[in-house]
């Protein structure tokens, strides 16, 4: 039996995705683990982290299992990820052996590793993540990636369930893009806009122009939305989608168009430092009471003021915090789901 990955909340039956949202509210709620003694979790970290990691090794920790935490080049040999490469380069190591022995050692592999390639088309492929779930030959999470960040995605569904009730269908999630000093992934505006379209809502991707998602990546984000009874749509002024909002996702991404320039890129990114969630922005949600989300980390007073990270709106702990326990239920599910 092929092992069963989870490199996308999008490639899991709706079913399944809210399985676990469910069981994380339990174990959040006390409910005891499900013991994992002697399984083993190997993270492979190409790039670096502080939620993500520290999370899994605690719930790891906390089912009785353990976490073996790679970093490529550091403390273990550079790995070269390129099919048929030459490798008389610095990388020692290739992806395929190192997928095919970890495989060996672990019950689980994880992995961390955004885009590296010179072009979106290579990018988008997810071309490292897919190549450890190929030879890996025991079940993948995906720890982020170019296109998805799905076990961030599965904390913002929660924390959505959390703070709005479990009822969400029509409540407006707005995904904001947000200036910041370098072009980033749309891993995680793609995951929380997917985990919102999940839960029902009004999905609006808020983004000046030319800062368009993949069109791939919007026509899942619209299918979930319309299985769900959700909606998706998109608007270039960030004032009018924020009216009224129930939610502020607000995350920058690159533009795709200059994906490989980054001159390009920055200087079409320079003039739109207004793209920020300020006390004024939230004060205008609905009855003021709008909730703020992030992934974190975040630049304060460039993404989002203090004002708003420090005041009644914010949620973005609770939202690391949701982490931890719906990745104890991906474990659950995996490891001791008949999953694995």
């Amino acid at each position: 039996m092929s092992p069963r990955h989870f490199l996308a909340c999008d490639e899991w039956p709706d079913e399944a995705v809210l399985a676990l949202l469910a069981r994380a509210a339990e174990l959040k709620a006390g409910a005891s683990p499900r013991p994992l003694s002697g399984r083993v979790l190997v993270g492979v970290f190409f790039d670096p982290s502080l939620r993500t990691r520290t999370s899994f090794e605690v719930a790891m920790s906390r089912h009785g299992g353990h976490m073996v935490v790679l970093e490529p080049g550091r403390g273990s040999w550079p790995i070269e990820t390129r099919p048929g490469a030459v490798m008389d380069g610095a990388e020692a190591e290739h992806l395929i052996e190192a997928a095919r022995v970890l495989g060996r050692y672990g019950d689980l592999l994880a992995v961390r590793a955004f885009p590296k390639a010179a072009t979106w088309p290579e990018a988008r492929a997810d071309a490292v993540l897919r190549g450890f779930a190929a030879h890996a030959g025991v079940p993948v999470i995906n720890l982020e990636s170019a296109r998805r960040h799905p076990c961030q995605g599965l904390a913002d569904a929660l924390t959505l369930q959390e703070r709005l009730g479990p009822e969400l269908r029509g409540r407006r999630f707005v995904l904001s893009w947000a200036f910041h000093p370098k072009a980033l992934p749309t891993a995680v505006p793609v995951s929380a806009a997917l985990a919102a379209a999940r839960l029902g809502m009004e999905v609006v991707v808020a983004r000046p122009e030319g800062f368009d998602l993949d069109p791939e990546d919007m026509d899942a984000i619209g299918a979930v939305a319309a299985r769900a009874g959700g909606s998706l749509r998109v608007s270039a002024g960030l004032d009018a989608a924020v009216a009224g909002a129930d939610a502020v996702y607000a995350k920058s991404w690159g533009a795709l168009t200059c994906f490989g320039d980054p001159e390009r890129e920055a200087a079409l990114r320079a003039p739109l430092r207004g793209w920020r969630i300020d006390e004024a922005r939230m004060a205008a949600t609905r009855d003021g009471a709008g909730i703020f989300l992030h992934c974190l980390p975040v630049r304060r007073n460039v993404v989002v003021t203090d004002g708003v990270l420090d005041g009644p709106w914010s949620v973005v702990v609770d939202q690391a915090e949701n982490r931890l326990w719906a990745q104890q239920a991906l474990l659950e599910e995996l490891l001791a789901g008949g999953g694995a």
